[in-house]
C-alpha cells in the first residue's frame, strides 16, 4: 500500500535538514538548435519575452515580474501566459489546453519532473504552489523528442532556479486580502554560500491561503440560498518549498528541490444538471522532489560534451467524498487515492565538428496508484519508457549577409508503455510507438527577424484513469483505449518592431484516435477513441513600449473539427474556443503610482450537456481587470509594494464548462516587503 498523507510531514522534514548539500544550477538550457530573440523586461510583468526554438514557437516568462497574489498557485501563473487556455472542470481541477490539444497532451514539468505522468496523465495546476517558481518556458505545439513519453501537444517547463546566484541574502514577505474575506500570506528567504570549489544558494519558503468561496457573477443564482458565493467553493491550503543548488568552479553542478502542498476544498456543482457532481476534497496532498546533477561541458577527444542525470519523485494523496444533496451533509460515496510516480532521466550531448550537435535522452517513469473506493482497495500500475535523440546543424553563418544564420534540427524517439497492475481489469498489453520531428530556423535582418518552421509526429498512451477509473460510478471503464497520435505542422515569423516584438504563427494539428468522453444511455460516461480531431489556426503576439507606457496582447484564431464514433451524442470538440484574445496596457500615474489594465476575451465554445451528453454552445465574453500599485522605500535597502486589484470588473458570467461559471467580481489588496 502506498503511504498516504505524506506531503506535509516529508516536506517539513526536508525543510529542517541542515543546509550542507548541493543545489540547483543555473545551467544554460539554450541548446544548439535554439534561435532566440528576447525582449528586455519592461514593467508590471505584462510584457512576456518571446522566443523561437528548434523550428517551433515558445514563450519565456519571468514569474517575478507578474502581478500575483501572495502564495500564488501554478494556475494563477499559467492564466497570465499568452496562447495558453486554462479552465476549471467538473472535478474542480484546473486544466490547460494548447491549440487543439487538451491537458493530457501537454506536459507540465517542475525542475524536469513531469507532473503529467501519473494516474490521470495530467496535472491539476491549482494544487501546486508557484512560490518556488521563478521562470516558465512554454513551448506551443511541437516539442523536443528529449522531453520523454506522452509529450505531443506542447510543454510547460517551470524552474525554481533559473536566476543567477544572488550576491547577498534576502527575505521577502507578502499578504493578500480579498473582498470576500479570503486571505493569503507567504514568506521567502534565500542565502548564498561559497566553498573552496564553487558557490551555491539555498532558497526556502512557505505560504498559507484561506478562501471562503468564489463570488457569483451577475445573473447567476444557486438552486439553494447562499450568501452571494458559489456553493461549496471554499478552500484552504498550506504550501512550502526548499531549493538548493551548487555550481563547481570546474563546470560540475548538483541540485535538489522539494515542493509540497496540503489542502482541502469543495468544488462547484454543475448548475442545471439533474445529477451534478456533489463532491468535496477533505484532503489533497502533493510532494514533488527533484535531484539532479551534471558534469558541465568538457573537452573530449571528439569535441565537447556533457552528461546529466535526474531522479524525480511525485507523491500524492487525494480524498473524495460524494454527497446526496447540495446540503453536503449525507455522504454516499468515498474514494481515496494514493499515488507515486518515480521518473529517471539521463541526458547527454556532444558536439559534431564545428557546426553540429548530437543529444540523446532516456526516460523511465514508474507509476503506481492505489484506489480505495467505499473501503475496497485496488492497485494500478503503468510503466513508460522513451529513448530519443536529436541532432542540430548550423547550415549557414554569415552575420553580414541577409540570412545571418540557418539551423536545421532533426530528432526521433521510441516510446513503450505497459500496465502491470490493472485492479483486476484487463491489461492494455505492451504498446510501442515512435516519434519524429524536424525544424528549421533562420535569423535575418541583422538579428531582428527570425523565421521558423517545423513538423512532428508523436503518440500518447492512455492514462490509467482513462482506462480504469469509474469515478464513484460516474464512468464506465474502457481498457481497450488505443494510443493517440498527433501530426503537427507550424511556421511563423518573429520580428522586432520599434522597442517591441511581433510574432505571427500558423499551425495545423491532426490528432488521430483522440480520446474523449461520451454519455451513455444510463447517464454514465465512458472514454472512447475518436477518429480524428483537426485544428488549424493562427496566433499573434505583440508587445511595445512608448516611453514609460507599455502595451501588448495576443490573439488566437482556430477552427476545430471532430470526427467521432457513431456512439457519441456530441459532434463538436469540447472546451476549444475558436477565438481568444488578451490586450493590456501598463502606465505611470503620479506620485510613484502605476496602473495596469487588461481585457481578456474568450469566444464561443462547446461543452457536453451533463444529462444528455449533447452539444451545448457556451457564449463568449470579455473579462476586464485593473491594478493600481506603488513601491515605497523603507530605508536600509528595504522596499514595500502595495497594490489593489479588481478582476472581472463588469461582473460578467463566463463559463469554463457546462454549468460552471467563472468567479464574479473579485477585489483584493496586497502588500509585499522585500
Amino acid at each position: 500500500m502506498i503511504v498516504a498523507r505524506i506531503t506535509l510531514p516529508i516536506l517539513t522534514a526536508t525543510l529542517l535538514v541542515p543546509v550542507a548539500v548541493s543545489g540547483q544550477t543555473p545551467r544554460d538550457t539554450t541548446r544548439a538548435d535554439t534561435a532566440v530573440i528576447r525582449l528586455e523586461r519592461l514593467v508590471a510583468g505584462m510584457v512576456r519575452p518571446i522566443m523561437t526554438a528548434g523550428g517551433v514557437s515558445a514563450i519565456e516568462v519571468d514569474v517575478a515580474s507578474l502581478r500575483l497574489p501572495a502564495a500564488p498557485t501554478t494556475e494563477e501563473v499559467l492564466r497570465s501566459i499568452p496562447a495558453l487556455h486554462v479552465r476549471t472542470n467538473t472535478r474542480g481541477e484546473a486544466e490547460i489546453a494548447v491549440r487543439g490539444s487538451e491537458s493530457r497532451q501537454v506536459a507540465v514539468l517542475l525542475d524536469g519532473v513531469p507532473l503529467t505522468l501519473g494516474w490521470d496523465g495530467r496535472t491539476d495546476v491549482s494544487v501546486f504552489s508557484a512560490g518556488a517558481v521563478d521562470n516558465v518556458r512554454f513551448v506551443r505545439g511541437i516539442s523536443s523528442m528529449l522531453h520523454g513519453p506522452n509529450v505531443l501537444g506542447g510543454v510547460v517547463e517551470m524552474s525554481t532556479a533559473a536566476r543567477l546566484l544572488p550576491r547577498s541574502a534576502s527575505f521577502s514577505a507578502s499578504g493578500t486580502l480579498d473582498g470576500e474575506g479570503g486571505y493569503a500570506a507567504a514568506a521567502h528567504a534565500e542565502q548564498p554560500f561559497a566553498t573552496d570549489d564553487g558557490a551555491g544558494v539555498v532558497r526556502i519558503g512557505a505560504g498559507w491561503r484561506d478562501r471562503p468561496g468564489f463570488p457569483l457573477p451577475r445573473g447567476i443564482t444557486e438552486p439553494v440560498a447562499t450568501d452571494g458565493l458559489r456553493l461549496n467553493t471554499d478552500a484552504t491550503n498550506l504550501s512550502g518549498f526548499l531549493s538548493l543548488r551548487y555550481d563547481r568552479d570546474r563546470n560540475g553542478w548538483a541540485s535538489l528541490s522539494a515542493s509540497g502542498f496540503r489542502g482541502a476544498r469543495g468544488i462547484a456543482a454543475e448548475l442545471g444538471a439533474s445529477q451534478p457532481r456533489l463532491w468535496r476534497y477533505p484532503a489533497i496532498e502533493r510532494l514533488v522532489v527533484a535531484v539532479s546533477g551534471g558534469t558541465g561541458h568538457h573537452d573530449t577527444p571528439w569535441g565537447r560534451g556533457d552528461l546529466e542525470a535526474s531522479v524525480g519523485m511525485d507523491l500524492g494523496h487525494t480524498s473524495i467524498r460524494s454527497y446526496r444533496t447540495r446540503d453536503y451533509d449525507d455522504v454516499i460515496g468515498r474514494e481515496d487515492g494514493n499515488a507515486r510516480t518515480l521518473t529517471t532521466r539521463l541526458l547527454g550531448d556532444h558536439s559534431l565538428g564545428a557546426r553540429g550537435n548530437l543529444a540523446a535522452a532516456f526516460t523511465f517513469a514508474d507509476i503506481d496508484h492505489e484506489a480505495i473506493v467505499n473501503g475496497e482497495s485496488a492497485l494500478y500500475g503503468q510503466r513508460l519508457t522513451s529513448l530519443a535523440g536529436e541532432t542540430t546543424w548550423l547550415l549557414l553563418e554569415a552575420p553580414s549577409a541577409s540570412i545571418a544564420t540557418l539551423r536545421l534540427s532533426v530528432g526521433g524517439a521510441w516510446d513503450r508503455g505497459w500496465t502491470p497492475r490493472t485492479g483486476n481489469l484487463p491489461a492494455s498489453g505492451t504498446l510501442d510507438d515512435w516519434g519524429a520531428r524536424a525544424g528549421m530556423s533562420a535569423i535575418l535582418n541583422g538579428g531582428g527577424t527570425l523565421f521558423h518552421a517545423g513538423v512532428s509526429r508523436r503518440g500518447r498512451f492512455p492514462a490509467l484513469r482513462e482506462m480504469y477509473s469509474e469515478a464513484l460510478n460516474r464512468f464506465v471503464a474502457n481498457p481497450e483505449l488505443r494510443p493517440e497520435h498527433l501530426v503537427a505542422v507550424e511556421g511563423g515569423v518573429t520580428t522586432r518592431v520599434g522597442t517591441g516584438e511581433l510574432q505571427l504563427v500558423g499551425f495545423h494539428h491532426d490528432l488521430s484516435g483522440a480520446i474523449r468522453r461520451i454519455t451513455l444511455a444510463d447517464g454514465r460516461r465512458m472514454r472512447v477513441n475518436s477518429d480524428e480531431l483537426i485544428s488549424t489556426g493562427i496566433e499573434v503576439l505583440f508587445n511595445q513600449s512608448f516611453g514609460a507606457v507599455s502595451l501588448g496582447g495576443d490573439l488566437t484564431l482556430q477552427t476545430t473539427t471532430l470526427r467521432d464514433p457513431s456512439t457519441a451524442a456530441a459532434a463538436r470538440p469540447e472546451n476549444l474556443p475558436g477565438r481568444a484574445a488578451r490586450g493590456w496596457v501598463a502606465f505611470p500615474i503620479a506620485a510613484g503610482f502605476t496602473g495596469a489594465a487588461e481585457a481578456e476575451y474568450t469566444g464561443p465554445q462547446f461543452c457536453q450537456d451533463p444529462d444528455s451528453g449533447a452539444d451545448v454552445e457556451l457564449a463568449g465574453g470579455t473579462w476586464l481587470n485593473a491594478t493600481l500599485a506603488r513601491i515605497w522605500s523603507l530605508g536600509s535597502a528595504r522596499r514595500l509594494e502595495t497594490s489593489a486589484s479588481v478582476d472581472n470588473i463588469a461582473d460578467s458570467a463566463l463559463f469554463d464548462q457546462c454549468g460552471l461559471p467563472r468567479p464574479g467580481r473579485v477585489l483584493s489588496v496586497s502588500v509585499r516587503m522585500f
